[in-house]
């Protein structure tokens, strides 16, 4: 068997991999420790994040010709995917979260959702919150002016609970006056 065929089917694994992917960013882990490796790949598969190391030439083979080529131009020096179905930031942010325990490794680059970022670009979106943080401050904000509402009527009806018992008959007996009026 020829190699070319031996390397076929890690193309096309890593090809399928990065199908339907939200992201994919390219890492440079070169000099990173065995217990700060062993670190990051656990936190990245508990994130649902797949992580790969695979040669430079494979990823090259796997990435022509598809929305990820255009980080064949970064495949340099020893190279991992971290690929993420789910969630577009997750990728990045873990792994800029380990760049204190481990200051060699560094982000190359990525395809998120579509688009190439550079490393530069790739670190700044790893400062987004996840998504799951970004509903609850969108649910908290849209929350929050009702529960403002709500606390202020009742600090009202505690401080005069006599005023705001006269206050609702007379708002109530206000409209039945005016179309008294109307009728004769």
């Amino acid at each position: 068997m020829a190699k070319v065929e031996l390397k076929q089917p890690i193309v096309e694994e890593i090809a399928a991999s990065v199908k339907d992917a939200d992201a994919v960013v390219l890492v440079n882990y070169l000099g990173i420790n065995v217990a700060g490796d062993t670190a990051l790949r656990k936190e990245l598969r508990e994130a649902g994040i797949t992580y790969k190391v695979c040669k430079n030439t494979m990823m090259n083979f796997a990435f022509k010709g598809t929305e990820f080529e255009p980080l064949c131009a970064h495949l340099h020096g020893a190279n991992a995917i971290a690929i993420s179905k789910d969630d577009a930031t997750a990728p990045s942010r873990i792994i800029k979260k380990h760049f204190k325990a481990n200051p060699t490794i560094r982000l190359v680059g990525g395809i998120i959702e579509g688009k190439f970022y550079d490393d530069k670009q790739v670190e700044a979106l790893a400062d987004v919150p996840g998504r799951e943080v970004l509903l609850g401050r969108l649910f908290g904000s849209m929350q929050s002016p009702v529960a403002n509402f709500a606390r202020v009527i009742k600090q009202v009806a505690e401080k005069d609970p006599a005023a705001a018992a006269a206050a609702a008959p007379a708002e109530e007996a206000a409209p039945a006056a005016e179309e008294a009026p109307a009728a004769e």
